[in-house]
């Protein structure tokens, strides 16, 4: 499963460096040898957020259980019958349309229930800059679909958070495995004692594990 860390060319990209990056990059390389081999490889390359909070859950939902590839093709449609990727457009469009994109039965309801949720504002935006991880996290676990990896996924890519580690993310524990472990599997316990080294810039350690699996990010 390849999603949401792929998808930096979907929904309003935010092309600035995240403010914590650079620092991010010296405070890893000083303290964790594969970091400090890893980082380099990359050159000015850095995490791309997005500003709109609807289009990145909803883009979240598409890319679950599926390949970044077929989670392209299914967004790309859904961009045909709703070019804005709103909340109205999606209720709009319908389930039939939704689902015509190759969306599951159960993702269509998904993002449908995300579209009311935001179009009722029963989401609050507007607080989730002043609120903590866990915070966002529980309001946004509430919608239907939208599970802890993919809360996390949106701390990352549209609050731009530092420090998120997803441990559901099985990019995350094979860029563990292959970078730190020789490709032997590895349990949550093990990437937690080696995200230890990371605080608090797991998301800047996390987001280069994915790198080293996948170089280019999926448009």
């Amino acid at each position: 499963m390849v999603n949401a860390k792929d998808n930096e060319g979907a929904a309003s990209p935010v092309s600035a460096v995240p403010p914590y990056w650079e620092q991010a990059k010296i405070e890893l390389m000083k303290r964790d040898r594969i970091m400090n081999k890893l980082i380099p490889q990359f050159g000015d390359l850095h995490l791309v957020g997005h500003h709109d909070p609807f289009t990145t859950l909803a883009r979240s939902i598409v890319g679950q259980q599926v390949t970044a590839k077929v989670a392209d093709v299914a967004w790309k449609k859904l961009l045909v019958i709703s070019p804005k990727c709103s909340p109205a457009q999606i209720i709009k469009a319908g389930a039939e349309q939704l689902s015509a994109c190759g969306l599951s039965k159960r993702k269509t309801e998904y993002i449908l229930d995300l579209a009311d949720h935001f179009k009722n504002k029963r989401v609050h935006t507007a607080q989730w800059d002043q609120m903590d991880d866990e915070a966002v996290i529980a309001e946004l676990v509430q919608i239907r679909g939208i599970g802890r990896w993919t809360a996390e996924m949106f701390l990352i890519f549209n609050l731009l958070r530092p420090n998120v580690l997803p441990l559901d993310d099985p990019g995350l524990i094979q860029g563990i495995s292959q970078n730190y472990f020789s490709g032997e599997p590895v349990s949550r316990s093990d990437a937690r004692e080696v995200s230890a080294n990371w605080e608090p810039y797991r998301t800047v350690a996390t987001w280069y594990l994915w790198r080293s699996l996948d170089p280019v990010a999926v448009e």
